[in-house]
């Protein structure tokens, strides 16, 4: 759902307008902060925006993503625990094992 041609017709242009006005008119629309939205057959298939733009959308995708990780993580928990060596033990492993064989990966050089 792209509602931003709908809230902001008058920055949105056609693929042969965006070409009308080149490389260099969009970039400098964008430097100046204005978003340009691109349409073909009147359908919006490309955004110009300033490299600071994008940088903002990046921190808050991955801001949301953190955000929404804690909160699965909250809603989720129940505050059991288990101890690694129960974990080690219910996958049928042993402890000692397990630390035998990285010793000798790691003398191998096989990490």
């Amino acid at each position: 759902m792209t509602i931003f041609p709908e809230v902001h017709p008058e920055r949105t242009l056609s693929v042969t307008a965006a070409t009308g006005r080149g490389v260099a008119g969009l970039v400098r629309d964008a430097e100046r902060g204005e978003d340009i939205i691109v349409e073909r057959h009147g359908r919006a298939v490309a955004a110009v925006i300033s490299v600071q733009q994008l940088d903002e959308l990046h921190r808050v995708r991955a801001d949301l993503t953190a955000a929404a990780l804690v909160l699965a993580r909250e809603l989720a928990d129940t505050g059991h625990r288990t101890d690694l060596d129960d974990a080690i033990a219910a996958f049928g492993f042993d402890r000692a094992e397990l630390e035998a064989e990285l010793k000798a990966d790691v003398a191998a050089d096989r990490r």
